[in-house]
């Protein structure tokens, strides 16, 4: 079934597998799904993707989770910024430091799908996605 906001359903199936301690996760794909994923996994929070072409109409994203040594995970919290709602968006001066910079923000900019410090960089604003940390 179809979901009006497949970012927050996305969140919410890697946040529910994280509590769950499940070492993999499974969610629908998007394009901007895609993009958040490859954010994770560049970023290290996420240890491998792979995409599942099943018979499926739609493509699922598998996620392994990164845990560490002491069986904690390496994503703290999750938190959904912009909804369909009440979107948010910030130029490049009201980019968040997540966490004093532990975390990164997930921008959507006109040059794609990027974290807040490459945004910062490329000196572009956005739709603030959401916060990971």
């Amino acid at each position: 079934m179809p979901t009006s906001d497949p970012i927050s359903d996305f969140l919410t199936r890697v946040r529910n597998a994280i509590l769950a301690r499940h070492g993999s996760v499974s969610v629908p794909t998007s394009n901007t799904v895609k993009a958040i994923a490859g954010i994770l996994h560049e970023e290290g929070y996420v240890t491998e993707l792979v995409e599942d072409i099943g018979e499926a109409p739609q493509s699922s994203l598998v996620l392994t989770l990164r845990y560490c040594a002491d069986k904690t995970n390496a994503i703290s919290g999750l938190r959904r910024v912009s909804r369909p709602g009440q979107r948010k968006y910030v130029q490049v001066s009201e980019i968040p430091k997540v966490k004093n910079g532990l975390g990164i923000a997930i921008l959507s900019t006109s040059s794609g799908v990027m974290t807040g410090s490459k945004a910062r960089k490329m000196n572009v604003g956005g739709e603030l996605l959401c916060t990971i940390w």
